[in-house]
């Protein structure tokens, strides 16, 4: 089904997972306000845009909230669903029901920008990089140090190439600029990867190298 009007008719609950670009969500939100039901749930999955502007852009419909799905989404129990100023609590009390009948634990975040996992992964993210960057130590060590050290499941830069650098330098960039603060500008290393179409598991190379099938090929050095 391709017509938007015709698969949300009917729908109680929708969630877009649309790239993360504002203007994008904002007309997707402007129109699910008009073609899904009156009473229907509408979430994003967005990790750093705000839900307060998503909601005006559907008439700041009290039904809009924000349900980030933690990535893995299939994998990770977390859910962060975030209110803006028009959320009403019937709203969020669906929003946190369904998280728990799909087997997720949620947590409840006021609008603000990254929200927070993505405020406080993307520093941690940005911090790795820079340490790559600075010839501290590769990418691989790194890793296995926040892995091992504090029992992380994956290392900030398997996580970064995960999610995509594209999109990672897009939430840097929106964070930085939402929040005027230094420690959220993207590093050099994630700005010369992006540019040069490295983009990390999705394009077969960014702080790792991958193969087609997406696994990760074992290299003595790091991507430079």
């Amino acid at each position: 089904m391709t017509d938007l009007n015709e698969a949300v008719g009917d729908a109680d609950i929708v969630i877009e997972a649309v790239p993360e670009k504002a203007d994008l969500k904002r007309k997707l939100f402007a129109t699910l306000r008009s073609s899904a039901p009156e009473g229907a749930l509408l979430a994003s999955n967005t990790s750093t845009l705000s839900i307060t502007d998503l909601a005006a852009a559907a008439d700041n419909s009290p039904r809009v909230v924000g349900m980030h799905f933690f990535n893995p989404a299939h994998r990770m129990a977390l859910v962060e669903v975030i209110t803006s100023p028009t959320t009403d609590e019937a709203c969020l009390a669906d929003a946190v029901a369904l998280c728990r009948r799909l087997g997720k634990e949620p947590v409840i975040v006021r609008d603000t920008p990254g929200f927070v996992t993505s405020r406080l992964g993307l520093l941690l993210g940005n911090e790795a990089m820079r340490i790559v960057e600075e010839g501290v130590a590769s990418a691989a060590d790194v890793d296995t140090a926040m892995r091992l050290g504090y029992n992380h499941p994956m290392g900030p830069l398997e996580l970064a190439d995960l999610v995509g650098l594209d999109a990672r330098l897009n939430n840097l960039r929106s964070v930085a600029s939402l929040m005027g603060r230094t420690e959220f500008e993207p590093p050099q290393v994630l700005v010369e990867h992006v540019a040069a179409g490295r983009f990390g598991r999705k394009s077969g190379e960014g702080f790792y190298q991958y193969a087609d099938d997406g696994t990760r090929i074992a290299t003595t050095e790091p991507t430079p």
